[in-house]
């Protein structure tokens, strides 16, 4: 079994993204990983560079200045580096995204597990969204997602976060899949507000708008919030001391929006029936 890991970066020192620490958590248990890494105005590559492992592999590319369609650069420039990759498995980490040591050999298993399993395109991932700070996490959005793709399927990626399995050209569906059984560890939103506010400056274009300016992360719904009850990966023990958000605080002029009456009416079913009904781009077999 050939496992290839990938991600692509642009800006992520600036923009405040756990970027080494999330390549060093997949590095042992990939036999490649992919790097595409687009014109940067800090260290981005020379960081990946001083990682100093043979596995990685660096790829300049280009992004498309004009193409502000509902994040689509970011799904090109992900495809980019997948289309590198040459394991049986793809495995895409985001730049904030970290694995937990002490869950790396259960993925292992699940890949070799399902190895010969042609029915099995893919494998999902739980998520620890941390929100504010690194100890508490959001609910709100999806909680599940699949990062290890069947790499001689035919897939696209709509935008960074997930893909479609074109069967056929003109219609595509979500990859079927099975669980890792491991956690996918999202620092993105609780890094440091001052990067946090610098990255949204720079990529919000991508999305064909413009974000208003980001004060803090305490304009929330508080019933999203939950309190996070595990460890972090170790890896990540410097980052949180010196990037992250310390303390948070909701905004005293919050008010609930009708997406947050949903979310609670949400949250309250899921509680009394017992159920996890996020949104999910994949169709577990399990």
């Amino acid at each position: 079994m050939k496992v290839s890991g990938f991600t692509f970066l642009r800006n992520a020192e600036i923009n405040g993204y756990p970027f080494v620490e999330s390549i060093e958590s997949i590095l042992p248990i990939v036999d490649e990983f992919i790097c595409a890494i687009g014109p940067s105005d800090d260290n981005t590559k020379s960081k990946v560079q001083a990682i100093n492992d043979e596995k990685i592999r660096i790829i300049e590319t280009t992004w498309n200045e004009n193409m502000r369609d509902r994040g689509f650069v970011y799904g090109q420039q992900k495809m980019v580096a997948q289309y590198n990759c040459s394991g049986d498995w793809a495995f895409y980490l985001e730049a904030d995204e970290v694995l937990h040591e002490k869950e790396l050999p259960r993925i292992q298993n699940a890949m070799k597990k399902h190895l010969t399993n042609p029915d099995v395109e893919a494998l999902y991932f739980s998520f620890y969204h941390f929100y504010g700070t690194a100890n508490q996490v959001g609910i709100a959005g999806y909680r599940k997602a699949p990062r290890i793709i069947r790499n001689t399927i035919r897939t696209i990626a709509p935008d960074g976060l997930f893909w479609v399995v074109l069967d056929k050209n003109k219609r595509g569906r979500y990859p079927k899949a099975v669980s890792s059984g491991a956690n996918v560890y999202h620092y993105g939103h609780c890094r440091s507000i001052s990067k946090m506010a610098e990255k949204l400056e720079r990529v919000g274009k991508y999305w064909g708008n413009k974000h208003e300016s980001f004060d803090g992360y305490g304009y929330i719904d508080l019933a999203e919030i939950r309190p996070f009850q595990g460890s972090h990966p170790k890896i990540m023990e410097s980052w949180l001391e010196t990037e992250a958000e310390k303390t948070f605080h909701q905004d005293p002029s919050f008010r609930p929006s009708r997406r947050d009456v949903r979310n609670r009416a949400r949250f309250a079913i899921e509680k009394a029936l017992n159920l996890e009904i996020s949104k999910k781009h994949f169709k577990a077999l399990d």
